[in-house]
């Protein structure tokens, strides 16, 4: 496929002034997991027959890549659970080959990494962020209420064979497993692998009130200075995340606090999910409609005119907030609707 010049030309810059480099890309809501900050155990999934194909997923990302757009991320729901995806990642690597893309990645439960781990190394695909938010198969099973612990051990291991750059990330969650933060970082630091912790987001109607949830981390990074010793370092991977080196392991510990101290400044990031909607704002309802026009004509132009309508709107930060008075999502949808 083809993108017009003009459309290559334009590139993507929103009201404040920040270019639009990133595209995390929903590529279904479903997930074998039912990980109890994310989803209610019950969901309803969109019908499929509401889902992008592959071939328009790929035709939308490449109008992206074309405009200036420099890492992809697949998500879900878990990607890896959708049917046929590696043609997705196939196409896209044309992208890496050409230098038109800097990085195409992807986040996963892991839980199909023993199937695909090879596969997407050599799509050029060169780092993976596992979810992994306990060492305990007991709490595992209570956490993901779907999910086998051995088969995520199974995948971060394929994904070590394969050659994959690991990153491990980590939702903090208040009286389930703070007690485990040390212990996980030990553990990814000593198989070479970076652990970012992430504050739970008010994303979505779950079985359950987040408040009993929210471990602000700015209290985690207090009781682990208590232990380790933390050095602010300016390493970035394009995301939100903020890392400090630990002089004890070697290791890099990132954190990821859109409540105690949200990243809107710096945001470079958009969401598509697997309908064609695209998000400027994960915190935000404001949405634009991508699938119409992609379906409407095989020219790319008015997509592109739609995507560049839509960044003019990305609005300046989020208003995310958990507390005792706010017990509602600050947006309806689940995370697995939008991708991580």
């Amino acid at each position: 496929m083809t993108v017009p010049a003009a459309i290559r030309a334009s590139g993507l810059m929103d009201p404040f002034g920040r270019h639009v480099s990133y595209l995390r890309v929903s590529v279904t809501d479903r997930c074998d997991f039912r990980c109890v900050y994310c989803m209610s155990e019950h969901m309803t999934f969109l019908p499929k027959k509401d889902l992008l194909s592959l071939e328009e997923l790929d035709r939308l990302c490449a109008v992206f890549v074309a405009k200036g757009v420099r890492r992809l991320r697949i998500t879900g729901g878990e990607p890896l659970v959708r049917k046929g995806i590696m043609t997705l990642f196939e196409g896209l690597s044309r992208h890496l080959k050409t230098g038109a893309l800097d990085e195409l990645t992807l986040t996963t439960n892991g839980s199909q990494l023993p199937k695909y781990a090879q596969a997407l190394r050599d799509c050029g695909v060169e780092r993976v962020n596992i979810s992994l938010d306990t060492l305990k198969p007991d709490r595992f099973k209570a956490i993901t209420r779907w999910g086998d612990f051995g088969d995520v051990m199974a995948g971060l291991e394929a994904a070590e064979k394969a050659g994959l750059k690991i990153k491990l990330n980590a939702v903090a969650l208040k009286g389930v497993n703070e007690d485990e933060i040390a212990d996980l970082m030990h553990f990814a630091h000593a198989r070479g692998a970076d652990l970012t912790l992430i504050e739970t987001m008010p994303l979505g109607d779950i079985d359950g009130d987040r408040t009993d949830q929210y471990l602000p981390l700015s209290v985690v990074r207090a009781r682990l200075m208590d232990q380790f010793t933390l050095e602010d370092i300016p390493y970035r991977t394009g995301g939100p995340a903020r890392y400090v080196r630990v002089a004890e392991t070697g290791g890099r510990l990132g954190f990821i606090t859109p409540l105690t101290h949200n990243f809107c400044e710096s945001c470079n990031r958009v969401r598509l999910t697997c309908t064609g909607t695209l998000y400027m704002c994960l915190g935000q309802e404001d949405a634009a409609d991508l699938r119409a026009p992609l379906r409407a004509s095989s020219d790319d132009a008015p997509v592109a005119r739609a995507i560049d309508a839509a960044i003019a709107r990305k609005p300046k930060g989020h208003d995310f907030i958990i507390d005792r008075t706010s017990r509602k999502p600050a947006v309806g949808r689940h995370m697995s609707v939008t991708g991580g």
